[in-house]
């Protein structure tokens, strides 16, 4: 399905003009009636919101912190889709969450990334929605586990849930700088093949961590074509009872998405495929080559296992890594390469080739006993 077909692809009740993202916003957390009243009413002005999110319950990971305003939060809600006329979205993260929701008349729900990271977890809000025709945004796991992803939205969709779409938010790393979490693009392709009809969001806000890097998330995911944004916005950020420093204030997200450049609306696949036909052929041929060398250094690292076992070393030779990663290091910045990319794509061929080595000396182990 080409992006353009996705796009009209409608979830919920709500579907943004042609050629523009779906757009859920609003606080962190529902602190205050007066707070969701006033975030929502920019929001409307604005015009651009097809979704008002906002923190019911908020699971904190130490006790202490603010935990949400709860049920009192879902009656801020009720009011603010009265006044304002905004449906709204809430996390859920239990089954007693999800009756109250849907008891409320929640317009929608998400599972957050704690929850989906449990398949015990997702099982019972899932069994709790069944009968409802609530549409259900999924976040991904906090691991980078796509299984985890897929498995909640197939439990989701095994209960009758079929109004669904999924919610990219970053995925927890050691050292994930600049952002607060990993962005890990490459699951969101392999979601989108795994499951070409489903909505794919992304929410800026978790990955970014910070409000100065929100925008340029939120461009990335439209230059990756995802379907729509989630963004966290409040009347004073610096004052929010939780994630005061990544969320918006209404004017700024306003800028925001006025500067957004769209490539949600395909190219013509007959014109684009045309231009792009000799560079594509030239790609072809080097990746083709590539594999071909991959063999040879695979039957290479094969020689080199057996005679390590003969001298009785050791599959991995420390020095040896570390002089040769650095060298391709250096390699890489004099030829205007980012060090990084270089050093990321030896570490997997390292890894894999020490694997290798190990099954090698496995297998000569195994015939000798």
């Amino acid at each position: 399905m080409s992006a353009a077909a996705r796009r009209h692809r409608p979830f919920g009740h709500w579907s943004p003009e042609s050629g523009e993202p779906w757009v859920i916003a609003g606080p962190c957390s529902a602190e205050s009636l007066d707070q969701v009243l006033e975030t929502a009413r920019a929001l409307k002005a604005d015009g651009r919101t097809q979704l008002f999110r906002a923190g019911v319950w908020k699971p904190r990971t130490r006790p202490g912190a603010f935990e949400g305003a709860g049920y009192n939060a879902l009656e801020w809600l009720q009011i603010m889709r009265a006044e304002v006329g905004l449906p709204f979205v809430v996390e859920v993260g239990n089954p007693l969450h999800a009756e109250r929701a849907l008891a409320a008349g929640a317009d929608a729900v998400w599972l957050g990334a704690r929850t989906t990271v449990n398949p015990f977890y997702v099982q019972e809000i899932a069994e709790a929605l069944k009968g409802s025709a609530v549409p259900v945004l999924v976040k991904n796991p906090i691991h980078a586990d796509l299984g985890l992803w897929v498995g909640a939205i197939e439990r989701l969709d095994k209960m009758g849930l079929s109004d669904l779409a999924a919610v990219h938010r970053g995925f927890f790393a050691t050292h994930p700088e600049p952002y607060r979490n990993d962005p890990r693009w490459e699951l969101t392709f392999e979601l989108r093949r795994l499951a070409p009809e489903l909505p794919i969001f992304c929410d800026p806000s978790h990955i970014a961590g910070q409000r100065d890097l929100v925008e340029s998330v939120a461009q990335i995911a439209m230059d990756l074509a995802l379907d729509g944004l989630m963004i966290e916005i409040h009347p004073q950020p610096d004052e929010a009872l939780s994630d005061a420093a990544q969320q918006l204030t209404p004017a700024r997200f306003g800028a925001l998405l006025d500067r957004l450049a769209r490539y949600m609306e395909s190219a013509d696949p007959v014109a684009l495929a045309q231009s792009l036909s000799a560079d594509r052929e030239a790609l072809d041929q080097i990746d083709a080559q590539f594999v071909d060398l991959i063999q040879q250094r695979q039957a290479i690292v094969e020689r080199l296992a057996h005679r390590k076992l003969e001298q009785g070393a050791s599959v991995f030779q420390m020095d040896r890594w570390v002089d040769m990663l650095e060298q391709r290091e250096a390699q890489a910045a004099n030829q205007g390469l980012d060090p990084n990319y270089v050093k990321a794509f030896f570490e997997l061929v390292h890894r894999y080739s020490v694997q290798h080595q190990a099954a090698v000396y496995q297998d000569q182990r195994r015939d000798e006993a």
